[in-house]
């Protein structure tokens, strides 16, 4: 059977990794493939008309699975070519476009023409794959992405723990609210979904903190994706740290919204079917989604990014609001090639890009608010230009300002849209595994967002929804951070590389949206 080479889904090896074998030909594994969604032309219609703010009322849910879910005869074609190589289906969800598959490594060697490898890269092993993945003929333009062949950590948290000895102030999560100028609320009747790659939560930890700050537990729920579980590993510096983190800042400013924590492995094919897990969720019905976990752009193949980014798309149409931290270190994002780089998911244009600022306060006011980039341990707020989306039309007539005040116009899309306290040295006081500390980073920024928008929704009775367009044409609504740089970009005034807009004013964000 001839086959081709899925476009965009070529991998290399991390750099500096070692094949130390072929992969157990018997290893069983699932893998997620994603297919083209219904009626695409009338689709990206919508999509342009919320890029440009003329988006109308928002779809269903059940309306958007009947008008553009996938096709019948392209879940069959899928389920038809699986049954040949002898690979099971777990699972076929028409409105997600995604079919899984499970069988071994051999199978899937065999179906789409890769030879999969246990790789090390420095203390980390996983099993991978180099070069293209291949399908036969007949689903080519029916399949978009193959995700989970390869199961390398795909993102990071995107949080800092202060060091105990550290003298700086920090804030709960009411008190940034307060300073920020929140619009009073609970988030009655909203539901927020966090997007979680590793660790857990303990009840007893969200009881005690919450009690702490004369607040009721709010209502938690665990969603399991690809098997993934609340797993709490009792490590307060692990990935409990973002789990707990993003609950408590959502809990403490949105406290009777519902709050929905999909567990999924910190895969491509786990990062993406987390993501649209959410967006469908019938039952839990998300109106914002908040993401803290990210990678550089060029650690994603084209498939994984193309296949986020028309999630988001999704959302979008749905009026589902998506947050995503912009990352923490810097206009490299971490990257060691001399390069400035931006991080992925939140250079979709289609996410509210989220940067970090540092934030001083006395009293109920603040003091001062510069970019967030501490130069004793390296962090500093996400941002710069995307090298992969182009520039959507609400960023049209935009500059970046480098850090030798040379303006250079946006040529894609420009990182982050809006920003918010992310300093650990002015951090947010929260409980993680029984142990109190102080965290920060743009992973705080996320939530912080996401409960206000929540917050907005269940005042105004409807879904905020898709913000970049909103925001942009009314920068009154935000903070301008007019100091500080994060490593090549320097903050300006209006929009900048490191804080976007700037930081929430929240009564007048509410009258915007």
């Amino acid at each position: 059977m001839a086959s081709i080479p899925l476009k965009g889904s070529e991998r290399a090896a991390l750099p500096g990794a070692r094949v130390l074998a072929p992969a157990d030909p018997g290893e069983r594994l699932e893998v997620s493939v994603i297919v083209r969604r219904g009626g695409a032309d009338e689709f990206r219609r919508r999509v342009a008309q919320l890029e440009s703010g003329g988006a109308g009322q928002p779809m269903s849910r059940e309306e958007f699975a009947q008008l553009h879910g996938a096709a019948p005869a392209d879940l069959a074609a899928v389920k038809a070519f699986a049954k040949i190589h002898g690979l099971s289906v777990v699972q076929t969800h028409a409105a997600r476009c995604t079919v899984v598959l499970s069988g071994t490594v051999a199978q899937f060697n065999a179906a789409f023409h890769v030879q999969l490898q246990l790789m090390r890269h420095d203390s980390c092993s996983y099993r991978g794959r180099i070069g293209s993945v291949e399908l036969p003929a007949e689903l080519a333009g029916v399949v978009e992405a193959v995700l989970g062949l390869d199961n390398r950590p795909q993102a990071e948290a995107q949080f800092r723990i202060r060091p105990a000895a550290s003298a700086a102030s920090s804030f709960t999560p009411p008190e940034v609210a307060s300073l920020y100028a929140f619009p009073n609320g609970t988030g009655s009747g909203e539901c927020v979904a966090l997007i979680e790659l590793g660790g857990g939560f303990r009840p007893a930890d969200l009881d005690t903190y919450f009690a702490g700050l004369g607040l009721t537990s709010p209502t938690v729920t665990a969603v399991s994706v690809d098997q993934a579980k609340n797993a709490p590993s009792g490590d307060a510096n692990g990935p409990d740290g973002e789990v707990m983190l993003d609950i408590e800042v959502v809990g403490a400013i949105a406290p009777q919204a519902k709050i929905a924590v999909y567990f999924a492995p910190n895969t491509d094919a786990g990062f993406l079917d987390a993501v649209t897990t959410a967006i469908h969720d019938t039952v839990n019905k998300p109106s914002v989604i908040s993401i803290s976990w990210g990678g550089p752009e060029s650690s994603w193949t084209a498939q994984a990014m193309t296949a986020m980014d028309g999630a988001f798309q999704t959302a979008a149409a749905l009026g589902i609001s998506v947050c995503v931290a912009s990352g923490d270190n810097g206009s490299s994002d971490g990257v060691t090639d001399g390069a400035d780089h931006v991080d992925f998911p939140a250079s979709s244009p289609f996410a509210l890009a989220c940067g970090g600022t540092t934030l001083r306060a006395s009293v109920n006011a603040i003091d001062g608010e510069v970019v967030w980039n501490d130069g004793t341990n390296g962090g500093a707020t996400g941002g710069g230009i995307s090298a992969v989306f182009a520039r959507p039309t609400w960023q049209a007539a935009l500059n970046a300002v480098d850090t030798q005040g040379k303006s250079v116009a946006l040529t894609k899309r420009g990182v982050p849209d809006v920003a918010g306290n992310a300093d650990p040295a002015t951090g947010y006081q929260v409980l993680v595994d029984g142990t109190a500390s102080v965290i920060g980073g743009t992973s705080a920024v996320a939530p912080l967002w996401a409960a206000l928008i929540a917050r907005i929704n269940a005042l105004t009775g409807k879904p905020a929804g898709y913000l970049n367009p909103q925001l942009y044409p009314n920068p009154q609504a935000l903070r301008d951070i007019t100091s500080g740089n994060n490593g090549d970009f320097a903050a300006a005034s209006g929009w900048d590389a490191c804080t976007g807009l700037g930081s929430p004013n929240g009564a007048a964000l509410r009258t915007v949206l």
